[in-house]
């Protein structure tokens, strides 16, 4: 194995998982996906990548991966990424995104790992003023926003105290094949296409005037792929991402548009979330040297045709909810 190089990628069976683990293949690198199968789905795994199934939480499986495998470089791509949801796991969102990350990262800079990739959210940032820019102070407002930033902090001081290098990425609204359009707490693109082809309506929690940039998955996987070939991306933060704004009520008459469907919403209470929440781009566009995006309705024409092969899906419910309180009413009816 001289020469070549070992990445392990934590969620490589979910979707933005999977999309870097096959762009690392493309660039040479032999691939260890470690996923608990929790979101992401075992036909997603590149048979010619090795799988694992295990959790980040368990040390047991981590010491022996990391005992038989040599790894350059780390990507983690593990978490549950659900913000609004995030409010009513508190422990599961924390010892997933929080606990599992420092098992990571306490055994990277164990292992002399050359260079550690996280992938963060723009959920950091909170109610800050947009777009948001990787200058702002993140003040986070749900648990899941929190939890992602303490792993930015804690990776900050890996690299003063152990030399851990890394590149942090702030991805927001990524979608495209093999996102879960199963889960009813996240991706609400997916989601919205998944009611149309089960002949309900698109849900919109208050009055859809929230403003989003949604990312094509082409526009963010490559790039945090080939980041250890980017020097100048060491020991940075990079938002990643669609420059393009639209509110959610835009969102869903593009997809009735484009699947041919008279346009049915039905409008929930809202709950508490961030209103406005889109970022800049202009450094990670000026490092990695970007020049265009997939614009949203091609994107759009790309995920429901894909999801159309797939066939419609049940709504998966999370049965673990801690808190019920302030739950919003359309999510109690999964309980």
């Amino acid at each position: 194995m001289d020469g070549i190089k070992v990445s392990l990628v934590t969620g490589g069976a979910g979707f933005i998982g999977s999309h870097v683990a096959d762009h690392l293949a493309k660039l040479g690198h032999k691939v260890i996906v470690l996923d608990d199968l929790s979101g992401g789905f075992r036909n997603n795994v590149n048979k010619k990548h090795i799988f694992v199934k295990g959790s980040i939480t368990d040390e047991k499986v981590l010491d022996k991966i990391f005992k038989e495998y040599d790894f350059n470089y780390i990507y983690h791509l593990a978490a549950y990424a659900a913000e609004g949801l995030s409010h009513f796991i508190r422990k599961f969102n924390y010892e997933n995104n929080i606990i599992g990350s420092i098992n990571l990262i306490n055994r990277a800079i164990k292992n002399k790992i050359e260079h550690f990739i996280f992938t963060s959210s723009i959920a950091v940032y909170g109610t800050a003023q947009v777009p948001m820019l990787e200058s702002m102070t993140p003040k986070p407002k749900d648990p899941y926003g929190i939890a992602k930033y303490v792993v930015e902090q804690d990776l900050e001081a890996a690299k003063e105290m152990f030399g851990l290098t890394y590149t942090i990425f702030r991805p927001h609204n990524v979608y495209g094949e093999r996102q879960n359009y199963t889960d009813a707490y996240r991706n609400v693109l997916g989601i919205f296409i998944n009611n149309v082809m089960r002949n309900k309506p698109m849900t919109i929690f208050g009055d859809g005037k929230q403003t989003r940039a949604f990312s094509y998955i082409d526009d963010v996987a490559p790039y945090i792929a080939r980041t250890v070939e980017v020097r100048a991306a060491r020991n940075k933060v990079f938002n990643i991402g669609s420059d393009k704004v639209c509110t959610i009520l835009e969102l869903s008459e593009k997809i009735a548009k484009e699947m041919g469907v008279k346009l049915q919403l039905r409008f929930l209470p809202p709950r508490n979330e961030v209103m406005h929440a889109f970022s800049g781009h202009k450094e990670f566009r000026r490092v990695f040297n970007i020049t265009g995006e997939v614009d949203l309705d091609t994107g759009i024409r790309r995920m429901v045709k894909w999801v159309e092969a797939m066939g419609p899906k049940k709504t998966k419910k999370f049965k673990n909810i801690e808190l019920t309180e302030n739950l919003p009413p359309s999510w109690k009816e999964l309980i």
